[in-house]
């Protein structure tokens, strides 16, 4: 199934025929899913950084996250400025639906790709929303041909190999400079 997005565009002559087809789809859809899959079909992604709620995000890299604990809000206020970041919401965020998911693309947005950020709430996990992040992130049409992107994880590498992902060929050649949010 495929998330449904809000910054999708619909034209105003789209046929009711389509519309009956998409409600079939998503019908059909819904039939796949399995007791196991219970949240097929509920989530809503958008790539608009003005749908980011800025004070969740903030708080669970801030608080919870291994790799950004103790970042700073205006730090992490640029950040989400500066980057192509992915939001996931258990429903329609125009009608108020909370945030469940975040991830974040510092990118050129035509050789290089950083995949960072990425966090589901604890209540979303297992039920599909990092899937769907995942599937928004990676078919997202400023992303595709880059040449590299990157990402770092502790516990997540089963599932960022289904993406393609795979350890650095040649980690030798790669250096980082590393500074910590707390003194």
């Amino acid at each position: 199934m495929h998330p449904r997005s809000v910054d999708e565009k619909r034209s105003d002559q789209e046929s009711d025929d389509h519309e009956e087809k998409r409600g079939l789809d998503e019908q059909q859809d819904h039939a796949r899913a399995s007791l196991d899959s219970a949240g097929v079909g509920q989530y809503v992604v958008s790539s608009d950084t003005r749908h980011v709620d800025r004070d969740l995000v903030w708080r669970f890299l801030h608080d919870e996250s291994y790799w950004a604990a103790g970042v700073p809000r205006d730090v992490m206020d640029r950040a989400i400025d500066g980057s192509l970041c992915f939001s996931v919401f258990d429903g329609d965020p125009a009608r108020g639906a909370p945030q469940v998911a975040f991830a974040r693309v510092v990118t050129d947005r035509a050789t290089f790709g950083w995949l960072c950020d990425v966090f589901v709430l604890e209540a979303h996990r297992g039920m599909g929303a990092g899937k769907t992040l995942m599937d928004a992130v990676m078919s997202y049409p400023e992303l595709q041909g880059l040449r590299n992107v990157l990402l770092a994880t502790r516990d997540a590498h089963g599932l960022y190999a289904k993406y393609g992902f795979a350890p650095l060929a040649d980690p030798a050649r790669w250096m980082a400079i590393r500074r910590s949010y707390r003194p």
